[in-house]
């Protein structure tokens, strides 16, 4: 199984990122998908999380509100738009695939991560 993120890169408080995630190896249509964030000295958080079918998603609060996840089960492949960033959205940007059964904000209960993509926003 991989996950491949891209998208991330250095932008200016109150601009936009695309995030994407390619995905290979699993049955893609049969995971539940989800975006998390680590930050420098911190722990690595929930951020948005995607259902099957893309009908039912989840967020933190945090980013509810500027961040749209979606999915393209065609493709493989999910994304994290990012509006009205923050530098406190700053950190390094997983995706990942749960095969459990709801969208879990716990990062122990995903099977399968991606490498990460670096976000920086500038103040």
């Amino acid at each position: 199984v991989q996950l491949q993120a891209s998208g991330g890169g250095l932008v200016q408080a109150g601009g936009s990122l695309r995030l994407s995630c390619a995905a290979s190896g699993l049955t893609f249509s049969s995971y539940r998908m989800g975006w998390f964030r680590q930050a420098p000295g911190k722990e690595r958080e929930f951020v948005a999380g995607i259902s099957y079918s893309g009908g039912t998603t989840r967020y933190a609060r945090s980013v509810r509100g500027r961040f749209t996840i979606s999915r393209n089960n065609a493709k493989n492949t999910v994304s994290l738009r990012m509006n009205r960033l923050e530098p406190e959205d700053t950190a390094v940007y997983y995706c990942a695939a749960r095969g459990g059964p709801d969208l879990s904000t716990r990062d122990a209960d995903y099977d399968y991560w991606g490498q990460g993509t670096q976000v920086t926003v500038s103040s």
